[in-house]
């Protein structure tokens, strides 16, 4: 990779961390975009492999957080009934 290269992507992606720190979050996904640009002009082949890997992340993040949605369901659902026998124990 030629000098000038990296020296877009480290800018680029320094900046991004700049700018997601200060809560400038378009800005920050841009400046990313263009440090992802420079890489993907210089390695296309690793970045065509990851576009097609891409649908089973996605697939295995969404199974993950329906397990973590179903398991927080029954937390508040286990939490709730628990707070309403306690009351009825007390007498309310």
């Amino acid at each position: 990779m030629d000098s000038w290269k990296k020296a877009a992507v480290l800018a680029s992606i320094s900046a991004a961390a700049i700018l997601f720190m200060k809560k400038r979050y378009s800005a920050g996904v841009l400046a990313t975009g263009v440090g992802l640009a420079v890489l993907a002009s210089e390695y296309p082949e690793k970045f065509e492999t990851v576009r097609r890997s891409l649908p089973e992340y996605f697939d295995r993040g969404m199974q993950v957080m329906e397990m973590a949605a179903a398991a927080g369901k029954r937390i508040t659902d286990a939490a709730g009934r628990g707070a309403v026998e306690a009351w009825e124990e007390i007498g309310g």
